[in-house]
């Protein structure tokens, strides 16, 4: 049986002099299809720091756990958790070659640097990921020529050339054009369609495809709530959640929310 990707369990966190997290207790099993949604300030940014080892738990205070193992190291966590953040697309030359974004997954470095070379079996790797993606034909293209959203699929690519056990999105669609936006969601649902695990972190309800079985709702380091999407965002909880009064209706397995009148 998979170990879980995330067991936390009555866990402490600081960021400064600010307690985000105070017993807080969360599970992610592996090939779990779940949200994590909430307003800014809820700690999902925390939640992210947290899994990647940018900060760590309160020593001695409840158990933080990653794969079974509560010490990790950071290069065998690259191969297990492919993540993809809006703040990724900066990090990049323009003149890199896109297709070289995806290969800097392979290293965990963003930019091919001096003397690094790959093998035959790793560009293949890189094609096939650049494929699942939808970007396998754009990959002799610089990175400085692709739109926000061509340049985000191929940080997705990078994510996925070592086929990991969870892929994480941090606000997939943030600062993408409405075209650009539905065309990640809609690779992101092939992807959950063919079984790969995803965590999605999100203040949007609206990102959150059909394909999601489990959303867990916070705010403010706390869990307001967990369990089916129907279950979890209901008027009542979205509207304690993000403190306006909101109904909620459904459409194509997509949950959609508009203030009160």
């Amino acid at each position: 049986m998979a170990l879980p990707v995330l067991e936390l369990e009555d866990v402490t966190v600081w960021r400064g002099d600010q307690r985000v997290f105070d017993g807080l207790s969360l599970r992610i099993e592996s090939g779990e299809r779940v949200a994590i949604l909430g307003p800014n300030g809820a700690g999902k940014s925390t939640l992210l720091a947290l899994i990647s080892g940018d900060v760590h738990p309160v020593a001695d205070q409840g158990r933080s756990r990653l794969f079974g193992e509560e010490c990790w190291s950071l290069y065998d966590l690259r191969e297990r958790i492919g993540l993809v953040t809006p703040e990724q697309c900066g990090l990049f030359d323009r003149d890199e070659l896109a297709s070289d974004v995806v290969l800097t997954g392979l290293h965990g470095t963003y930019g091919i640097t001096r003397g690094q070379t790959f093998t035959a079996a790793e560009k293949r790797r890189a094609w096939k990921a650049m494929k699942a993606a939808g970007v396998h034909e754009l990959m002799w293209r610089d990175y400085g020529e692709l739109s926000s959203g061509e340049r985000r699929r191929f940080l997705l690519a990078r994510a996925l050339v070592h086929e990991p056990g969870m892929l994480i999105f941090d606000e997939p669609t943030t600062s993408l054009d409405l075209p650009g936006a539905w065309g990640l969601i809609e690779i992101v649902r092939t992807l959950l369609r063919k079984g790969t695990g995803v965590m999605l972190v999100t203040h949007d309800v609206r990102e959150i495809p059909p394909e999601i079985d489990r959303v867990v709702l916070m705010k403010k380091g706390r869990i307001l709530a967990d369990g089916t999407k129907r279950r979890v965002l209901t008027a009542e909880r979205l509207s304690a959640c993000y403190g306006v009064e909101v109904r909620v209706s459904w459409r194509d397995g997509f949950c959609e929310i508009r203030p009160e009148s």
